[in-house]
């Protein structure tokens, strides 16, 4: 991406910043509570201050400012910052004028400037001050009519003429008198600007429903206005003017247990509007992006972002946290409820940022266990990670159940931590048992056998907890306080975590018996037989010194053609099917086969 480009879109996103920073404090003031304290006040005599509908109706042109300002193209945009920072300079440079011409009141001295040093110290600052301003306007409002903008001069020529103080005074009012004037003029002349941009915009959005459809329209302002990464601004501005308010206010050292409760109690008072909470959403998501490519890069370094995973990318941690947020009602809580309801709720995220780890990590530390790589750096790494993901969700578990009451909500966070431990655990034991068939130069006959056996064992503790989940969830809705989604996720749960474990954990039971009564209904080759075909397993290319004969006379090993049985039922040779023979009885003018001997013929070995 070029200079030009990234500068384009970190304004796209800086630019609109201020337009939900808006719609924020619109969100949070309350019109009835400010007229109450207005009338309680001495304002309360002020006309502008005696019509609250008024204020309702400025309240919600407010609104509609702000999304205004946060749909308008980039470039009417800039414009549009432009014209405010001109308005800001003149006003700066009519705060120099009057502040000059108050101080030449307060020191009476009417006679040339150049003659008292304290005189002409203030002529010079304001001079330079003033020179400044014209000059920043003009080029902020690219013209060479400077003297648009010079009018807050006035007052500094008359004083270098000897007008008398007084008539400088009257002088300094013409002057913004004559700005403001301006101002209403340029105003006026660009009074159907934004009538002619809305006409614009509602001509291209009719064109785009109509061409494309409402969804591509969501689409495209989606990615115009890159909202992920604009909410994500905003929050983070929001935190750190939280944490900046906090410690400007502090004279003496925070704790670390304070540290933590300011962590969070700042969290919580940047998620009280609908705005703030999908800037958390947002900012949750990148965080957990940014954590798994760290994981990914970390164990592949860069190739890992050569084959990317799109199922990785953060958004479920964000919408896990949203539906929490949406469900427990977070927004209506107060700040000290809040904080302690969005430890838990990012407990949970933790802990699926962890099992979103241990996906990235299970294929690739089983991969390079069974690669062979001799690399010790890419074996540490993987070990490291799986060390890491095996402590530190059981240290979480074990820090929820100190702090915290246990509950239905608290049990699935554990339960979900204890799951990620055993998981972990048992791709340790099979990357072990990987390194130890590489260490000893040969295959272990009975290897698949045993890795099925530990994975059959923590499938069945990852069932067993499930269901003590469930159980613990039932008898908390019976007995304790039931609601409709309390219930619902009760109900998910079982159907995910009981109902389909118990029913994959069984079709692997019936897969692994069938491959086994097919491999025992085949004949074992003889020495003989296997001297004779004198060629490797053509499943895993080793020596055969023992081996089985399909009924088309193709010999494997036996271990071999029993894992390519659990996903399908062909010869891997011929593609023939392979079905389970049962023992024929020999007739009266035949011989009974012999033992280990191939159906094909006694005398003849099979063709290879």
């Amino acid at each position: 991406m070029a200079v030009k480009d990234r500068v384009e879109a970190v304004l796209n996103v800086g630019l609109r910043v201020p337009s939900i920073m808006l719609l924020d404090v619109l969100y949070r003031w309350d019109v009835s509570s400010f007229f109450q304290k207005i009338q309680r006040s001495s304002l309360s005599n002020n006309p502008l201050f005696q019509y609250k509908y008024l204020a309702l109706y400025l309240h919600y042109v407010g609104y509609i400012l702000s999304l205004v300002l946060l749909t308008l193209p980039r470039q009417h945009l800039v414009k549009l910052y432009l014209y405010v920072l001109t308005a800001l300079l003149l006003f700066a440079g009519h705060q120099v004028s009057r502040d000059y011409v108050r101080s030449e009141l307060e020191s009476g001295f009417e006679g040339p400037v150049y003659l008292e040093p304290l005189s002409m110290n203030r002529f010079t600052t304001a001079l330079i001050g003033q020179l400044v301003v014209c000059t920043l306007c003009s080029c902020v409002m690219q013209t060479k009519r400077i003297w648009l903008f010079s009018a807050h001069l006035l007052p500094l020529v008359a004083r270098l003429c000897l007008v008398p103080l007084e008539t400088i005074v009257f002088i300094n009012k013409f002057s913004m008198i004559f700005t403001g004037l301006e101002v209403i003029y340029f105003l006026a002349s660009n009074l159907l600007v934004p009538y002619n941009l809305a006409k614009t915009a509602y001509r291209e959005l009719a064109q785009v429903v109509e061409v494309y459809g409402l969804l591509a329209l969501g689409m495209s302002l989606w990615n115009q206005l890159v909202l992920p990464v604009l909410f994500m601004c905003f929050w983070l501005l929001l935190f750190a003017l939280q944490i900046y308010s906090y410690f400007s206010t502090r004279d003496q050292p925070t704790s670390r247990e304070r540290l933590l409760f300011l962590f969070l109690t700042s969290i919580a008072e940047c998620c009280s509007t609908p705005y703030s909470l999908l800037g958390l959403v947002f900012t949750v998501s990148f965080i957990a992006l940014g954590v798994l490519t760290l994981c990914k890069f970390y164990l592949q370094g860069y190739r890992a972002f050569m084959n990317d995973n799109t199922m990785h990318r953060g958004m479920t941690e964000g919408i896990t946290l949203l539906i929490l947020a949406v469900q427990t009602g977070l927004i209506e809580l107060q700040v000290i409820h809040r904080a302690f309801l969005l430890s838990i709720i990012l407990f949970i995220v933790v802990a699926s940022i962890l099992q979103s780890m241990l996906e990235i990590a299970d294929p690739i530390v089983l991969a390079l266990g069974a690669s062979r790589d001799k690399s010790l750096w890419k074996h540490f790494r993987a070990v490291s990670l799986c060390l890491f993901l095996l402590i530190f969700p059981a240290y979480m578990a074990y820090m929820i159940c100190q702090f915290f009451h246990m509950d239905f909500w608290l049990l699935i966070i554990i339960s979900s931590s204890i799951l990620t431990s055993l998981q972990v655990l048992g791709t340790l034991l099979i990357y072990v048992l990987f390194m130890v068939e590489e260490f000893r130069k040969a295959p272990v006959e009975n290897m698949d056998e045993v890795i099925y056996y530990v994975n059959g064992t923590y499938r069945l503790l990852e069932f067993l907890v499930a269901v003590c989940v469930v159980c613990y969830g039932v008898s908390e809705t019976v007995f304790g306080e039931w609601s409709v989604m309390g219930s619902t996720i009760i109900l998910v749960h079982s159907y995910y975590n009981v109902w389909l474990r118990a029913q994959l954990g069984w079709q692997s039971f019936l897969l692994r018996r069938d491959a086994v009564n097919k491999i025992k209904s085949l004949p074992t080759a003889s020495t003989a037989q296997l001297e004779q075909y004198n060629d490797i397993c053509a499943i895993c290319y080793q020596d055969m010194n023992s081996a089985v004969i399909t009924p088309c006379s193709h010999f494997f090993h036996a271990g071999c053609l029993k894992k390519w049985l659990y996903v399908q039922e062909t010869c891997p040779l011929c593609h023939s099917q392979l079905k389970s023979q049962a023992p024929t009885a020999a007739g009266p003018n035949q011989d009974p086969p012999a033992a280990n001997q191939s159906p094909a013929g006694q005398d003849e070995a099979p063709a290879n």
